[in-house]
């Protein structure tokens, strides 16, 4: 890759000196960057392969494809040509019945590939990481993720970092008046300190599901780990809010039918000074991310109120010229940077 792209270590130093807030994105090359075998696409497909399910199999073997996200618009392609022609309905039930079997295997694959538990995660990566993730936190800017897992989660808890907020709270539940017992809390629910928050899962997670009345967050308990009491949730065919299919037109169709995930991305709709990306790709599926950064860019009647800048890491020459390739969709400035420089985990 070409010596002339700019180091990680250039970029927060530069945007204090110029007094620019610094934002993050996350993309999956994040927890690519953890264990690349067990968060590619390779690996949730291998994990799929195993299941035996003959049609997912068929599938995944026509498309020729590990992209569970093309497999997936594909679905959604069918489904709608069957609804033009107006074919029988039972085909329609079955390609439909096909595409949830597939979301359910992928909120499978990633819960039983992820760690078992917060301290799967070596004391020296998670410290890394987590002073990786206070650069921006502790210099007023905010963090955002499109992945599923709870990496980012873990980190930020485990190491307590200082005014991190997901936007979830406790309620009081019992009389506040009445001193004659313990207080009584509700679960995890978000809302209380949207106002707030500075961590944003812009496709949702896994320990965040939406009961129908609220937004709530797994969590530990004396019962179980995280990840265990995820486990129980699926069990009762309860899911946790996840976007993973459809292009980005679909994508923001269903993120603007949720009020949590409409909040997240519409705080990445109104960032002010420069966005950095690392692990994300700019796909052919992220352009409703591309036009949240557009917004940004575009926002304001002075000068000073925009996103100014993005500063994408890239990881080979590859990405470098797909990146050279897509740079006139944005309204700020593009640069990029070395990805391999930001050392987040080791």
């Amino acid at each position: 890759m070409s010596d002339d792209l700019k180091n990680y270590d250039e970029i927060i130093p530069y945007l204090r000196k110029k007094k620019r807030a610094p934002h993050l994105l996350l993309g999956n090359g994040f927890s690519v960057a953890y264990d690349h075998k067990i968060f590619s696409y390779n690996a949730l497909h291998g994990f799929i392969e195993g299941l035996d399910d003959e049609l997912l199999s068929k599938l995944f073997g026509i498309v020729k494809t590990k992209n569970f996200e093309l497999v997936m618009q594909q679905l959604d392609n069918f489904c709608e040509l069957i609804e033009a022609f107006g074919t029988d309905k039972t085909l329609l039930d079955k390609v439909q019945q096909a595409s949830t079997s597939l979301k359910s295997s992928l909120i499978s694959a990633v819960e039983s590939l992820h760690p078992e538990h917060v301290f799967k995660v070596a004391d020296e990566e998670s410290e890394l990481c987590s002073r990786f993730l206070s650069d921006y936190i502790y210099s007023g800017g905010q963090v955002f993720s499109t992945n599923y897992d709870i990496l980012l989660y873990w980190v930020l808890m485990r190491n307590q970092v200082e005014n991190c907020i997901d936007g979830f709270g406790r309620d009081r539940e019992d009389d506040e008046e009445d001193f004659s017992t313990d207080p009584e809390f509700s679960e995890l629910r978000w809302g209380k300190h949207k106002e707030e928050q500075n961590i944003h899962y812009l496709h949702g997670a896994l320990p965040i599901f939406d009961t129908g009345i609220d937004i709530v967050k797994e969590e530990y308990s004396a019962s179980g780990y995280l990840l265990e009491n995820i486990e129980k949730r699926l069990q009762k065919a309860e899911y946790p809010i996840f976007v993973a299919s459809g292009n980005g037109e679909e994508k923001l169709n269903h993120i603007l039918h949720n009020r949590y995930l409409t909040h997240c991305y519409e705080a990445l709709s109104s960032i002010e000074g420069s966005l950095v990306t690392f692990g994300f790709n700019f796909g052919p599926y992220d352009h409703h991310i591309i036009d949240a950064i557009n917004v940004a860019a575009k926002q304001g009647k002075r000068v000073g109120n925009k996103l100014f800048s993005i500063y994408i890491g890239v990881y080979s020459d590859e990405d470098r010229k797909h990146i050279e390739k897509i740079s006139p969709l944005f309204k700020c400035k593009v640069n990029m940077f070395d990805a391999k420089t930001a050392n987040v985990w080791r």
